[in-house]
């Protein structure tokens, strides 16, 4: 049995977390095993949109602390190893913003801490009703200043704060107004939803999503004159492009692109 799963469907990848008994937790292993499909998803020109999920009763609790625990056993009471699992779990999350293909959470159950991360990291998230989102780390004394990053980038931050700050969880229908998560569907209908919003993304034209996907994150860290500067010579690149050209035009003439991507 994998521990992440993959299977696609036609230009769209699912990748599912297979660690149910763990509550997907993102273990040493889970890490590499993300990695391992990152690189070989950057590569791969098949492939037009990813969809994220878990599988059991959760799509994903955070970090294994039992492992976490394991690792303060060294002459160094952990430092290093807590430094280096920090280090590879931001390498996956900033990997999986800077593929060129987006990426969909397909979430359940609960996604806490290091889980409401990745949640937030991917570009789109659909919920089932009834999932909670946290970054409770608080709880037990360990505040959640990496999964702070992801979520301060995608919610206001008062309620990233309060969320911090309390450990307290929020709903799926919070969490969409807040802004974590695109939809929220009922349970028996997530996995279609979320195919569904993948094959439309992935019936685009290839390069320009991943050009725009690029442009979306690059243009966001930067000031509002400086962005529209970067942003138009991302436009001019993109209009002079082949298949733009065709795709304006079958648009003018009422016909289908024939695009050669």
């Amino acid at each position: 049995m994998d521990l992440l799963e993959r299977h696609d469907t036609g230009a769209v990848a699912h990748l599912k977390l297979n660690a149910p008994e763990r509550l997907n937790a993102l273990s040493d292993e889970m890490l590499a095993a993300l990695q391992e499909q990152i690189d070989a998803l950057r590569e791969d020109r098949t492939v037009r949109a990813v969809i994220l999920s878990g599988a059991g009763k959760a799509f994903c609790a955070g970090h294994d602390l039992k492992q976490m625990q394991q690792g303060r056993q060294s002459e160094d009471g952990g430092k290093a190893y807590f430094a280096d699992l920090f280090a590879r779990c931001t390498r996956v999350m900033t990997g999986l913003q800077s593929l060129p293909q987006p990426v969909i959470a397909q979430v359940h159950g609960i996604a806490t801490a290091a889980g409401c991360q990745l949640v937030a990291t991917c570009d789109m998230a659909v919920a089932a009703e009834g999932t909670r989102f946290g970054v409770n780390g608080v709880n037990i004394g360990l505040f959640c200043s990496t999964p702070m990053v992801a979520l301060t980038r995608n919610i206001a931050a008062k309620h990233a704060f309060e969320m911090l700050v309390t450990g307290r969880f929020a709903d799926a229908e919070e969490a969409q107004r807040m802004g974590l998560v695109n939809k929220v569907v009922p349970g028996e209908t997530l996995e279609a939803a979320t195919l569904e919003l993948a094959e439309t993304v992935a019936g685009k034209l290839g390069p320009a999503v991943k050009i725009g996907k690029e442009a979306f994150y690059a243009q966001a860290r930067l000031g509002t004159a400086e962005a529209y500067a970067y942003a138009g010579e991302v436009m001019v690149e993109n209009m002079l492009w082949r298949d733009t050209n065709e795709g304006i035009s079958a648009f003018l003439e009422k016909r289908s692109p024939d695009w050669s991507q």
